[in-house]
C-alpha cells in the first residue's frame, strides 16, 4: 500500500505566514478592544517571524534564525510593559476601546 506523502514546500510557509499576517491585519484594523489589538499585532509578529525562518532555512542560513531571536526578546518586553498597561486600564473601566484610550493623551 503506497502512501501519499506531502511534504511542506518553502511556498507553503510563506503562504501560511502571508495568512496569518493578513488576519492579525485585520483585527487590528477591525476591532477595538486593546487587548484583542494586542493579540493580533503578536500574530503578525509571529507571522514575520515565520517568514524568516522559513527563508533562513531555504537559503541555508543561520541569520534568519538569529533575526527571530532579536524579534522573541523584543515581543516578550513589548508583552511585559504593553499588557501591564492594557489589564491596568482595563480593571478601572470595563468595556474600554482604543477610542477611549485615545483620551489619556491628556
Amino acid at each position: 500500500m503506497n502512501a501519499l506523502v506531502v511534504v511542506p514546500t518553502t511556498t507553503w510557509y510563506l503562504l501560511l505566514s502571508a495568512v496569518l499576517f493578513t488576519i492579525g491585519t485585520v483585527g487590528v484594523l477591525v476591532r477595538r478592544n486593546p487587548l484583542v489589538m494586542f493579540m493580533c499585532i503578536e500574530l503578525m509578529l509571529n507571522a514575520v517571524n515565520l517568514t524568516f525562518v522559513t527563508l533562513g532555512r531555504r537559503l541555508n542560513d543561520i541569520d534568519g534564525q538569529a533575526i527571530v531571536f532579536f524579534v522573541l526578546v523584543v515581543a516578550a518586553a513589548e508583552v511585559v510593559v504593553g499588557l501591564g498597561i492594557i489589564v491596568a486600564i482595563m480593571r478601572r473601566r470595563s468595556g474600554i476601546t482604543v477610542d477611549d484610550l485615545a483620551e489619556l493623551k491628556g
